[in-house]
């Protein structure tokens, strides 16, 4: 919840969670953050392309059932750093780290 804390309000209107069990306390992020959280359908993988995608690129570093909580904060920031700083032929070549940036750049 904290990675949440620095977020602009204007970027941080909700948020798609796949339908895993590690999402049970969706409704404490919910409260702590107050960012409403929806979920996709079950079976659904048409649904949420970008998260498909994502999942495939984090196997590239964590088997899958990995458990992230072996990790250090700075060990999963790094790889995160990575995964946003990786060109994406969906944004155009843009890495996501710099598509993000854009909206930030008119906002401050």
């Amino acid at each position: 919840m904290h990675a949440f804390a620095s977020l602009l309000a204007e970027l941080a209107r909700s948020l798609t969670w796949d339908q895993g069990s590690e999402m049970g306390r969706h409704d404490e992020f919910t409260r702590a953050t107050n960012i409403p959280v929806y979920f996709f359908d079950p079976a659904s993988p048409w649904q949420r392309g970008s998260n498909e995608n994502t999942n495939g690129l984090l196997r590239q570093y964590f088997p899958k059932g990995t458990d992230l909580s072996l990790y250090s904060t700075e060990a999963l920031a790094y790889i995160a750093a990575e995964l946003n700083g990786r060109p994406r032929k969906v944004l155009g070549w843009q890495t996501p780290e710099e598509l993000f940036a854009q909206p930030l750049a008119t906002i401050e």
